[in-house]
């Protein structure tokens, strides 16, 4: 092969389960629970906070702002999660916006992760971790979240997925760089809690090793549980760095503004990727979340605010598609966080029989089934595993229920009827 065309580091990773199945529902769904995204509008006050940067006097927020944050918005960031964290943060050097998330999780491989360095990822996982971590040089190390069955006659609950304690111990080397932690978890919905984090913190601690903290769902949590911030543990402020997203946080999810927060010791080597990556963000999409921050701010903990609001109305909506899927046999686990929802399909395997001996996974084929045959659109599980173990988690797929109430009803429709003609003589 000519070296004009080899890319070493990208072999293996140039397939993407998101074009194939972004295209499949743009072609055959009328109800599309796939990617993560809402199709509900962001708060007004956010789309009144850009419109005023976009029509109003200062011409400025049309022209480059700081590389490493808009002003406003960095000093409203270290504000806010100062306060969470209990802890005074200096905007310059303890936060850096990026252009969302998804860069800030690049911007962390690139900039901790050498050739021949392990990063522990528990599975299942948000499925960049794995090729960001290859383009890096790096080696993934997989642990997976074990499922315990429920108590008798309770639908399983994302806390009864488990790390076991000496197989994640078991992971640790001499080789470990980082690990990844994303609580709440994409695909998942588990909220690691108090004691999980404490039994990652303390590995961390002992083998000295870096945290990359995707907490992109932290205000998206239900049934009044907590999400901790395992850099507010002791010892992990210095070896942590958090991750976070207004197109979570907000509902505006093609916006692209996302950040880090972490000490400068860690934060200054992302900055060095950035500047010479992306460089920039969209200055008025940042002094409109710069905006929005400030209201909620001003609002935090009470009835208004949307952080209170959203989780409150996402509630409601998981609870809708979770009576949805049990009503027809696809048993959900029912998430504590996030905007998913998985389900158990083995129940459905008359509709769509096992090919033995097959390269792809049963619930790749359920799902592509399901959206040509039932326009109703999902996420395969075992897309969010590494190759050795996506056999060992085929039978189930993710939906997605940040959605209209008109969208999760026709949802239903479809589910409803699909049981119909499964009971029909």
């Amino acid at each position: 092969m000519s070296r004009l065309v080899q890319a070493r580091r990208l072999e293996g990773i140039d397939k993407n389960i998101w074009v194939e199945f972004v295209k499949l529902a743009a072609t055959y769904a009328t109800v599309n629970l796939g990617q993560g995204f809402p199709d509900f509008p962001p708060p007004d006050f956010l789309k009144e906070a850009f419109m005023r940067a976009l029509s109003g006097e200062n011409h400025m927020l049309h022209q480059y702002t700081r590389a490493f944050g808009h002003p406003p918005l960095v000093k409203i960031l270290a504000q806010f999660f100062g306060k969470l964290l209990g802890r005074d943060l200096d905007p310059m050097t303890n936060v850096m916006v990026t252009v969302g998330a998804y860069q800030a999780l690049f911007c962390c491989f690139q900039a901790f992760v050498d050739e021949g360095d392990e990063v522990i990822i528990i599975e299942p996982f948000f499925d960049c971790y794995e090729p960001m971590v290859k383009m890096a040089g790096g080696t993934p190390v997989f642990v997976p979240l074990r499922p315990k069955a429920p108590k008798e006659g309770k639908l399983m609950s994302s806390a009864d997925w488990q790390l076991d304690p000496a197989e994640l111990a078991s992971k640790f080397s001499e080789r470990t760089k980082a690990i990844v932690l994303n609580s709440p978890n994409n695909p998942l919905g588990k909220v690691f809690s108090r004691g999980e984090l404490e039994l990652i913190a303390d590995l961390c601690e002992k083998h000295d090793i870096l945290c990359i903290s995707d907490e992109v769902y932290e205000w998206l949590v239900y049934d009044g549980k907590e999400h901790i911030r395992i850099a507010s543990l002791q010892g992990m402020w210095d070896r942590t760095v958090m991750i976070g997203s207004a197109g979570k946080t907000f509902s505006a999810t093609g916006w692209k503004v996302g950040w880090t927060v972490g000490p400068n010791r860690l934060l200054q080597h992302l900055r060095t990727v950035h500047q010479n990556s992306a460089y920039h963000c969209a200055t008025i999409a940042q002094e409109a979340v710069a905006q929005g921050f400030q209201r909620e701010i001003e609002l935090y903990g009470k009835p208004d605010s949307y952080l209170v609001q959203l989780p409150k109305e996402l509630q409601q909506k998981r609870d809708w598609l979770v009576q949805s899927l049990d009503a027809v046999g696809m048993k959900p686990i029912i998430p504590e966080g996030t905007y998913f929802l998985v389900a158990d399909i083995s129940e459905f395997k008359s509709d769509v029989p096992d090919v033995p001996d097959s390269d792809e996974p049963y619930d790749y084929r359920f799902a592509k089934w399901m959206v040509k045959n039932k326009g109703l659109a999902a996420i395969p599980l075992s897309a969010f595993y590494c190759g050795a173990h996506k056999n060992n988690y085929n039978h189930f797929i993710r939906f997605c229920f940040a959605k209209e109430e008109a969208t999760l009803k026709a949802a239903n429709d479809i589910l409803q009827k699909w049981k119909r003609e499964k009971t029909s003589p």
